[in-house]
């Protein structure tokens, strides 16, 4: 990936807001995180917390341009912007991957 990268208190972040020539828009129109269980669509931060929380996933350090959750129990870690606007497809994937039959991506 092209941009100012910085390094900085352990963490590796994106300097700069935007990669040249990519729209500022949020997750593609049409699709949405879903909570399987549940069926409820996670159209918050609060929401997507509170279900990580559920599963034993906790904050991980305050980064301000990225919310991380780690578990304890793995070497993973979910980061996503901290503005949900910002939330894109690579972001809601990475959560279904690290958190498998729990969230799923889904035509809205």
């Amino acid at each position: 990936m092209t941009g100012v990268w910085v390094f900085e208190d352990g963490i590796v972040r994106r300097a700069d807001s935007e990669a040249p020539g990519r729209s500022s828009g949020g997750a593609p129109p049409g699709k949405a995180l879903v909570h399987v269980p549940s069926g409820e669509v996670v159209t918050s931060y609060e929401i997507l917390e509170r279900r990580l929380r559920e599963l034993g996933w906790e904050r991980y350090l305050n980064d301000p341009c990225l919310l991380q959750f780690h578990q304890r129990s793995t070497v993973h870690l979910i980061s996503v912007p901290r503005d949900f606007t910002r939330l894109k497809l690579v972001h809601m994937y990475d959560v279904v991957v690290k958190t498998r039959n729990v969230f799923e991506v889904r035509d809205a």
